[in-house]
């Protein structure tokens, strides 16, 4: 059974970065696209980065310039390497795999942008 478990959230201040984790498990192959997604409180799930097989990566434009997105196939897991936080930044994060068909997302982790 797969399983994502992210990592590496937290309270920074604005200007601050952080780096999240997702470690994917029980897969077996590594061609399969990952994102990070991003829901604030009343609002709806939005993309933030995506990353492909071949680690081909699209954000969302108001993330573009600040954050990037990386993976290690060898080890099955992604980051998203946050810089200039801003407050609108806030918002749990959560980890989404696309494998054979199916959408796996992990348990998601609080990233708080405030001084």
């Amino acid at each position: 059974q797969v399983q994502l478990v992210e990592s590496g959230g937290g309270l920074v201040q604005p200007g601050g970065s952080l780096r999240l984790s997702c470690a994917a498990s029980g897969i077996i192959s590594s061609i399969f696209s990952m994102g990070w997604y991003r829901q604030a409180p009343g609002k709806q799930r939005e993309l933030v980065a995506g990353i492909t097989s071949a680690s081909s990566t699209n954000f969302l434009d108001s993330v573009k310039g600040r954050f990037t997105a990386s993976r290690d196939n060898n080890k099955n897991t992604v980051y998203l390497q946050m810089n200039s936080l801003k407050s609108e930044d806030t918002a749990v994060y959560y980890c989404h795999a696309f494998i054979g068909g199916y959408d796996y997302w992990g348990q998601g982790t609080q990233v708080t942008v405030s001084s």
